[in-house]
């Protein structure tokens, strides 16, 4: 799905991806691990068309995406979710989801003229999709709840939500654990796991949550000071030399420490 090429993001002298090449299969969920500072959020924004890189080569099923812009690749089915939710707050929860599709036809002025028929029937069809959404997620009853006013963990499934509104192939989540009860991570990661199984996404994980990785993931791609360190199940991951020296710096005495909260 996602093969990655010696991909290099410098930022003056600093080096934030140093020559990452990575392959993501299509249908996997994959995690990608590594300490604070191994370049994991910079790689997805080049990736996802946040950022350019400064050399190297993504493609996406064959077809070279390399700098192509969010708005770009959000229609050929790659989509991400940030650490911090990006939530319209003033909006409900049912309203930002049913904004997601592109083309809508109240988007152009011709048809709020002439076509309000049409609008009327697209906007029935969008809430309908939203609210079987929000269904799935297990957060219906947040329906018509500000965006603004709902927990860290529901607005992680809202944006989750977000990439089932439209036909999305490929989904990267960055952080999707961070400030939330193991309660709702673990709803969070029953929807990945069902979204994976039931409609053939495929995921892309950065997550520090050892135990949530385990759960779900397989790869698991370790990075560190901006390349790919080492790739295998989580439990290969903790027993390599290297990755336990890029997280602890202190050898195979401490291999155990290499835990939930890596």
């Amino acid at each position: 799905m996602i093969v990655v090429q010696d991909v290099h993001k410098h930022f003056g002298g600093f080096r934030a991806v140093d020559g990452a090449s990575l392959t993501v299969r299509e249908g996997t969920i994959t995690g990608l691990i590594g300490p604070n500072g191994a370049g994991k959020t910079t790689l997805f924004n080049v990736i996802a068309g946040v950022l350019e890189p400064t050399s190297g080569r993504v493609t996406m099923a064959g077809e070279d995406i390399t700098g192509l812009p969010p708005h770009v690749l959000f229609h050929k089915g790659l989509l991400r979710t940030f650490q911090i939710a990006h939530e319209f707050s003033s909006m409900t929860c049912r309203e930002n989801l049913m904004m997601v599709p592109g083309g809508q036809a109240g988007e152009r002025l011709w048809d709020t003229w002439f076509g309000r028929r049409r609008i009327a029937e697209q906007e029935r069809a969008l809430r309908a999709k939203a609210d079987a959404v929000l269904e799935f997620l297990t957060i219906a009853h947040l329906a018509d709840h500000k965006a603004g006013q709902v927990s860290g963990g529901q607005k992680k499934l809202l944006e989750l939500g977000r990439t089932m509104m439209v036909d999305a192939r490929i989904v990267f989540l960055d952080e999707v654990g961070a400030g939330v009860n193991r309660t709702l991570l673990n709803t969070i990661g029953d929807a990945i796991r069902r979204l994976n199984q039931e409609r053939g996404y495929t995921f892309v994980v950065i997550e520090h949550d050892m135990e949530f990785i385990g759960r779900l993931c397989d790869p698991v791609i370790c990075m560190a000071e901006g390349r790919v360190l080492a790739e295998g199940t989580l439990e290969e991951i903790k027993a390599n030399d290297d990755v336990i020296e890029a997280y602890l710096g202190t050898g195979l005495k401490n291999r155990d420490k290499l835990g939930t909260g890596a």
